[in-house]
């Protein structure tokens, strides 16, 4: 049975030490107030403050805040406060709530906006090194979940696999192939439009040709991808992950990584690349389409300059950037789904977070990819 909570106020020299003891829990909340109430007067003279916890029986989240309430008034009127002879059971309590609300608010902080803004950056910093972490732990896990099913083939999760090809390939094809195509008619029409004025309009051929094979057409599609089937990933892993259906999946002695993001991510792996092939050729069909209605060339002429200026190596980059860029998307969107906590609020955050760094990721790719095939002369 709980006992009515005390606390021993002793001085000593310039400083307080004090004693609680008995039981420091919600159900003597009247009483701890009281008892605050009494030693605040004290705190404001005493140079320093000393918390002895060895004496105390019980305490819960109510009494560990009163107590670091206690310690904020003695720091407020500027004298030292220290806690002591805490029990190992209670330490891990007390260390919690004293870390609460430590941080001042923006508007509070009156420092050198320079300093706020090298503050800003070193916090951004730390954040990026944890999603570094989080992204090679997840292709690690991706990394011996793949070795697990090389040697346990009959492990595959195979019906999974189709159906998530269905969803993130069959189920993309329609908005993939309309955007696509949209794209490749306004790059030939703004083709066209400036290059009329230097009587160049061939050269529209070359422009959508090399840029839809080579750069854009993957691009937009793994885009389009991670905006559409990552968040997928990210919310149904997250989902998973708030009703504790992913550590079901650990007590059943089943790996989460190879049930639910391994085929996933192959399924990923495998749909882009067609989806690239399909929304290249989406984006020539609108490029010729509008060489013909607005530019006056027949598509005769049109496929035949295309292959005066495209070769076969330009589709070869394109294709071979799109598996890389569907890794990448199939890591972040399940790696930011399995960090999902347990709230509405933190499954759009994270759902956000992990569109945004795939978009982010598959343009870096894009750009250190173009750096390669340059330097090797594709």
């Amino acid at each position: 049975m709980s006992s009515e909570p005390l606390l021993d106020t002793i001085s000593t020299g310039d400083g307080l030490l004090l004693r609680p003891t008995g039981s420091w829990t919600a159900v003597h909340a009247a009483a701890l107030e009281h008892l605050f109430d009494v030693v605040a007067p004290q705190l404001r003279q005493a140079k320093a403050l000393t918390i002895d916890l060895a004496e105390l029986h019980e305490i819960d989240t109510l009494g560990a805040w009163l107590l670091e309430k206690i310690s904020r008034r003695a720091a407020q009127a500027g004298h030292p406060a220290s806690v002591v002879g805490a029990a190992e059971r209670y330490a891990g309590l007390i260390d919690q709530v004293r870390q609460v609300n430590r941080r001042q608010p923006a508007n509070a902080v009156r420092g050198s906006l320079i300093l706020t803004r090298l503050e800003d950056i070193g916090r951004a910093t730390w954040g990026a090194r944890e999603d570094l972490f989080a992204f090679l732990q997840m292709t690690g896990a991706l990394a011996n979940a793949l070795l697990g099913v090389l040697r346990r083939p009959r492990s595959l999760r195979l019906t999974s696999l189709v159906y998530q090809i269905y969803r993130v390939g069959w189920q993309a094809i329609p908005i993939i192939g309309l955007i696509t195509f949209l794209i490749g008619a306004i790059i030939a029409q703004q083709g066209i439009f400036h290059f009329r004025k230097f009587g160049a309009e061939s050269y529209v051929v070359d422009m959508v040709g090399i840029l839809v094979l080579r750069e854009l057409g993957v691009l937009i599609v793994a885009i389009m991808v991670a905006g559409r089937s990552g968040s997928a990933y990210t919310a149904e892993l997250g989902s998973m992950k708030m009703r504790e259906e992913i550590d079901a999946l650990s007590t059943m002695d089943l790996d989460p990584v190879e049930v639910l993001i391994l085929p996933r991510v192959i399924a990923l792996i495998i749909a882009l690349p067609i989806l690239a092939f399909l929304g290249a050729m989406a984006a020539l069909y609108g490029g010729g389409l509008v060489a013909w209605f607005y530019g006056g060339m027949s598509p005769t002429i049109f496929i035949a300059r295309l292959h005066e200026a495209v070769s076969i190596t330009h589709f070869e980059v394109g294709i071979i950037k799109a598996p890389f860029m569907a890794l990448v998307i199939g890591i972040v969107a399940c790696s930011e789904g399995l960090r999902v906590m347990g709230s509405a609020e933190s499954l759009g955050r994270q759902t956000t977070a992990s569109v945004v760094k795939s978009i982010f990721c598959v343009i870096v790719l894009d750009g250190l990819f173009a750096v390669f095939f340059a330097s090797i002369g594709m």
